[in-house]
């Protein structure tokens, strides 16, 4: 899934009503997990996890994507690759909390 960031929000950009925009429709508490190429002054694989709300907005996911395709995918390129391609989705996600292992949590690992 690719993600961007507007504003204090995390977004993604989904063209059909698939499973995940029916699944934050009925429970809107989400989950995203990076992990990193880096490691910890210990050794562990650096990662986060960013826990918060989501809600769905109708519409403007096309536009979404195929932004985040130049940065996915590199400039000159068209996402989605159709005509015309469907209103769908964007997810807005509010991170409520961080966790995992890297500088981002203020904790040594």
């Amino acid at each position: 899934m690719w993600i961007g960031l507007e504003g204090d929000e995390i977004v993604s950009g989904h063209l059909p009503r698939n499973r995940k925009v029916r699944n934050i429709e009925k429970d809107p508490r989400v989950a995203i997990s990076l992990q990193a190429n880096t490691k910890s002054a210990m050794g562990l694989t650096e990662y986060a996890v960013l826990y918060g709300r989501a809600r769905i907005q109708e519409g403007g996911a096309a536009a979404l994507l195929q932004r985040l395709a130049y940065v996915y995918m590199g400039p000159g390129v068209k996402f989605p690759p159709m005509d015309n391609p469907p209103a769908g989705y964007v997810a807005r996600i509010q991170v409520e909390r961080i966790g995992g292992v890297g500088p981002w949590t203020g904790r040594p690992v």
